[in-house]
């Protein structure tokens, strides 16, 4: 018998969504975000960086106030207002000390008890291999949930050491444990990844709402089996 994902825990108010550029939490988990933000829980998103190295045919300087706009109204589709950019640079993202600093300082500022973020590890599902962006923005969000509570790392952020963070979710996941039911969110998380229109008309030269739908639709899809016959965003939660 196939082993049964978890509903997500909602016993909580905050949550902070930390990927590595614009679009990635909309093709992930978008409809679980309009599902929270409906029953009045607060989802701030934080990007590390502004996307601008992901369009060949717009120069990075044109590109990133292009993405971050379309980035602002993607959130918007799904309740969310609060969007904050980091400004590490797309495609080089590394993994130390830097990334995990401002990661926990968003986590002292934010105070979220749920931290959502991308697959990191070096892999999809065993088959495509991950970008180097979302495998150290994913790693960094893991450590930087333990560094946000000790006041004695990072101190020079002055700000006051954040130990409740309770779950990070990670969502893109071949290890999911855990589920949201996709269906109240489905068509807003389709209005989400539309919005970023101008990165899916380089993408595919199908109808771009099509393209949105058809990928959402095979997305939540894959986890049915596994959460009581509901399309489904999965995520695997770390407790902490």
């Amino acid at each position: 018998m196939t082993e049964q994902l978890e509903p997500m825990p909602t016993d909580w108010q905050r949550a902070l969504a930390v990927v590595a550029h614009p679009d990635d939490l909309e093709y992930g988990c978008a409809a679980a975000v309009a599902g929270w933000t409906d029953a009045g829980r607060e989802v701030t998103y934080l990007l590390a960086s502004r996307g601008e190295a992901g369009i060949d045919t717009i120069a990075p300087q044109e590109c990133a106030p292009l993405r971050e706009r379309e980035q602002r109204a993607s959130a918007a589709a799904v309740g969310v207002s609060a969007v904050e950019f980091l400004d590490h640079r797309d495609g080089v993202i590394e993994y130390g000390t830097a990334l995990r600093r401002d990661i926990a300082a968003a986590m002292r500022r934010h105070r979220p008890e749920l931290v959502i973020t991308l697959n990191h590890r070096d892999t999809w599902g065993g088959v495509a291999w991950n970008t180097p962006d979302h495998r150290a923005v994913g790693r960094a969000v893991l450590d930087a949930a333990g560094d946000a509570g000790n006041r004695w790392i990072f101190p020079e952020l002055g700000l006051e050491p954040w130990d409740g963070v309770r779950w990070v979710a990670v969502a893109g996941t071949d290890r999911p444990t855990h589920a949201v039911d996709a269906t109240p969110g489905f068509e807003r998380a389709v209005h989400s990844l539309l919005a970023h229109r101008t990165y899916i008309e380089v993408l595919t030269d199908e109808d771009p709402e099509a393209y949105c739908r058809t990928f959402l639709t095979g997305a939540t899809g894959s986890a049915t089996e596994r959460f009581g016959g509901r399309p489904a965003v999965a995520f695997e939660v770390f407790p902490r």
